[in-house]
């Protein structure tokens, strides 16, 4: 497991950062077309939860290995990388929150998509022209991005834990906290499914539920920090219809 990695600024295109995917790659590959995303130049990242719910979880492998798509770890994730590694996390049943699909794949690939998981950092450090730009996936309960740094990742298995609260909490965005976080321009969360996305200080909720029938993608642009919106599952089904 990384705690943390960096990106230096990317000056060939831009940077998008994407909410929870949940096994949606498709609904995402075409919500990509539709920004007009340029992987020759542009880079993603996933701010967590790559699979469970979503019909094309098993792709995760294939979308970890492109080179312009990065992704750090989700609740979701970390349950499924510790039941396919034959560590189930105990306070949350996976397959009741939409791990089903793991079990019905080979042992020899459920090991490989689990040490795959278990290999994603737990935050990111983006560079911008204005500044870094912060990700983890459900919250962070500091008003100081320094103390990124002193969390003990080893404690996830604690629901009560800074590291536990990074995967699983909704505190901030419950209680509508505006303190802005210091010494980082802006951090992304996923995790919290909201119509459309919302900024509290300098936090951004980016999850619209691009995985869900009825939701739709989000991409932050994170030079302006600038929202971009996908069309969503029900219209790119709607588009094969036509297509055939």
């Amino acid at each position: 497991m990384t705690a943390i990695a960096r990106f230096v600024r990317n000056t060939l295109g831009r940077d998008f950062a994407v909410g929870d995917i949940h096994g949606a790659f498709g609904a995402l590959q075409a919500a990509l077309a539709a920004i007009g995303f340029d992987s020759s130049t542009d880079r993603l990242f996933s701010v967590g939860d790559l699979v469970d719910r979503g019909p094309e979880s098993a792709q995760v492998l294939a979308w970890l290995d492109l080179p312009w798509f990065h992704a750090i770890c989700g609740n979701h994730d970390f349950m499924a990388w510790r039941s396919a590694l034959g560590l189930p996390f105990k306070a949350v049943d996976h397959a009741a929150h939409g791990g089903e699909w793991l079990y019905d794949l080979p042992l020899g690939e459920q090991r490989r998509i689990g040490e795959r998981l278990r290999a994603l950092p737990m935050a990111f450090e983006v560079e911008t022209a204005g500044g870094w730009v912060g990700m983890v996936h459900a919250d962070f309960p500091s008003d100081d991005w320094r103390d990124l740094a002193i969390i003990d990742w080893r404690t996830l298995d604690n629901m009560d834990s800074f590291a536990s609260q990074c995967l699983w909490s909704i505190e901030r965005h419950r209680r509508r906290y505006r303190g802005v976080v210091r010494n980082i321009r802006a951090v992304v969360h996923g995790h919290m499914t909201i119509p459309a996305m919302e900024t509290l200080g300098n936090v951004h909720f980016i999850d619209t539920g691009g995985w869900h029938p009825s939701g739709r993608f989000t991409f932050l642009e994170l030079g302006e920090l600038k929202a971009f919106t996908g069309p969503g599952p029900l219209r790119e089904r709607a588009n094969v219809r036509r297509n055939r």
